[in-house]
């Protein structure tokens, strides 16, 4: 275990957790350390951050953003809309429970979730609710979106662009 008085400056993607006017909190989205700034430099909840975080001297029990390489905001909502026809074909030939991960063309990734029919609207709110976890995949995978789309037994997530 590292002794955080000796900690050294971290490189890494960031979600922020937390913020308000005198501090922030970011969540390393690679190991799941969470650092807890000293100050605010300007970051908001949901932020992406790409940089570098230093233990504030003397004692190292809080953190700076030393530098700020990428920052980006990060969004999730449900949409309207059905999921695409390749996401209902990539359902239709998984078992209920089953998740399926695929790349997107381009930028992202989609998870393709089937689940009882009666369950939709729960499986839904599971996602939008564990916001944390989704964002901080969003983060990992270098997108600035979430988007939610269901049909009655298929949920589709989609990190987008």
């Amino acid at each position: 275990m590292t002794d955080e008085s000796t900690a050294d400056p971290k490189e890494s993607t960031f979600l922020v957790t937390h913020a308000d006017d005198e501090s922030a909190v970011l969540k390393d989205v690679h190991d799941g350390q969470v650092h807890t700034l000293a100050s605010n430099p300007g970051v908001e909840i949901d932020d992406a951050i790409e940089g570098t975080v230093a233990p504030d001297p003397p004692m190292a029990v809080s953190w700076q953003l030393t530098e700020i390489d990428e920052r980006r905001s990060l969004s999730i909502a449900e949409s309207a809309e059905p999921p695409t026809a390749r996401e209902q074909e990539l359902a239709a030939d998984q078992p209920v429970g089953e998740l399926t991960t695929e790349p997107r063309a381009g930028t992202g990734e989609l998870h393709i979730l089937t689940v009882p029919e009666d369950d939709t609207a729960t499986a839904v709110d599971d996602v939008l609710d564990d916001r944390e976890a989704t964002l901080s995949r969003a983060a990992r995978l270098g997108v600035n979106r979430v988007e939610i789309r269901s049909e009655p037994g298929v949920v589709s997530v989609r990190y987008l662009p």
